[in-house]
């Protein structure tokens, strides 16, 4: 395994709003690819990582939650319901911290590593995080579609 260069914002806007393309068929790269995403989000304490944010365009996102470890080969969301509010953050976007409106409820279609379908419904933090990976998949940042940017007077009275 090994650790991946998360792509920035600041360094590379334009790569990060691109569409990321369907994984065509679970190979030994991708379950690699897989791992080390993992290790990455991890190392950097994160609960979710799509593969876009370490400079791979495939349809491929991790997250870890209270909930457990899920890998999402090309994920679809087919249901969503309720709304919840809160903070969201992203990897991509350190230091940035906003206010977003997500489902409550959020149920998903994707292939695991052994190229097998499933459905995985998410609450509360997990689905907020398939909501956040899977827009990344689009092109789409958490920051098109916030409440409001909290201001770092905001984040120092949090800690």
């Amino acid at each position: 395994m090994a650790l991946l260069k998360i792509v920035k914002e600041s360094e590379d806007l334009e790569f990060l709003r691109r569409k990321s393309a369907p994984v065509k068929e679970v190979t030994p790269r991708i379950c690699a690819l897989l791992d080390d995403m993992i290790e990455t989000m991890r190392n950097a304490n994160g609960c979710g990582l799509a593969a876009v944010q370490v400079g791979v365009l495939r349809r491929i996102v991790v997250i870890e939650t209270e909930d457990g470890l899920f890998e999402l080969i090309n994920p679809v969301i087919t249901k969503k319901t309720g709304e919840q509010e809160g903070v969201e953050g992203c990897l991509s976007l350190p230091g940035k911290w906003a206010i977003t409106k997500r489902p409550q409820c959020v149920t998903v279609r994707a292939m695991d590593r052994e190229g097998k379908e499933f459905e995985l419904t998410g609450y509360d933090l997990l689905a907020k995080a398939i909501c956040h990976e899977v827009d990344h998949l689009d092109g789409i940042i958490y920051t098109d579609n916030v409440v409001r940017m909290l201001r770092p007077d905001e984040l120092e009275e949090d800690n």
